[in-house]
């Protein structure tokens, strides 16, 4: 998703959730859009800085700074450092339910330095960079937060408007530190989004990231003479990964 598309389509997505009314969802996707249109420089300089940041996992101090000052500028109500992690946020606007989140990330990949040059070129003493896009993913987020929240102060949606400042999402930590301290619970939906080459929604799902490790004990047996003595810890491993 494009930013300017991902900005529209979570913005407009999110109002007809706190709605059932066609006419006020119509008239909520206006105030949410024209706020988008309207600040169009300020959210370009956002995403601008959080890129130039290039901050690793745990480390996105400054673009963390950058969302949440965006967000308390336009309204919001914010909880830093949740879930013990310094770069975590919550940012909330409104009230009731529904209870609609939406998750933004921005931290970089190390390895990615690129100069704003169309060839390859490191940008002087930053070894990071944002080869996923998540500087455009948090500030599009964020925006479309706020463009949702212009609607709902118009009082032409209610419910609670829900922003996620989820750090290290390249390497899981983020969002699952935030599940394990409960943070979602209450939500009764949550949108995220990628960067690409396209506009477009859906809905999809995918399997969890989970971090287990397993130990088995197998029983040594001659190949010849006593195979059906043995335990192959290998074929659990096998056995596992097929789920059986």
């Amino acid at each position: 998703i494009q930013e300017g598309g991902a900005m529209r389509i979570t913005s407009i997505t999110v109002v007809c959730l706190l709605t059932t009314s066609a006419l006020l969802a119509q008239e909520a996707k206006k105030i949410a859009t024209g706020w988008i249109d309207a600040n169009a420089d300020a959210i370009k300089r956002v995403n601008k800085n959080i890129w130039t940041y290039a901050e690793t996992g745990l480390q996105e101090f400054k673009s963390a700074k950058e969302l949440t000052d965006f967000l308390e500028a336009n309204g919001f109500t914010v909880e830093k450092g949740v879930a013990g992690m310094p770069t975590a946020f919550v940012a909330s606007y409104g009230r009731g339910k529904p209870v609609i989140g939406i998750l933004a990330e921005f931290d970089a990949l190390p390895g990615l330095s690129q100069d704003t040059t169309p060839e390859r070129k490191e940008r002087p003493d930053v070894g990071a960079g944002h080869g996923c896009g998540h500087s455009v993913f948090g500030t599009a987020s964020t925006s479309g937060a706020i463009a949702v929240k212009k609607a709902i102060e118009a009082g032409k949606v209610s419910g609670t408007i829900r922003l996620y400042g989820t750090p290290a999402e390249e390497t899981g930590i983020g969002k699952t530190y935030m599940l394990r301290e409960g943070m979602f619970k209450d939500c009764d939906a949550i949108l995220t989004w990628h960067a690409g080459d396209r506009s477009a929604a859906g809905f999809s799902y995918t399997k969890a990231v989970v971090s287990v490790k397993f130990r088995f004990s197998g029983l040594p047996a001659h190949a010849s003479t006593s195979p059906h003595e043995g335990r192959s810890a290998l074929d659990a491993v096998e056995l596992m990964n097929h789920g059986v």
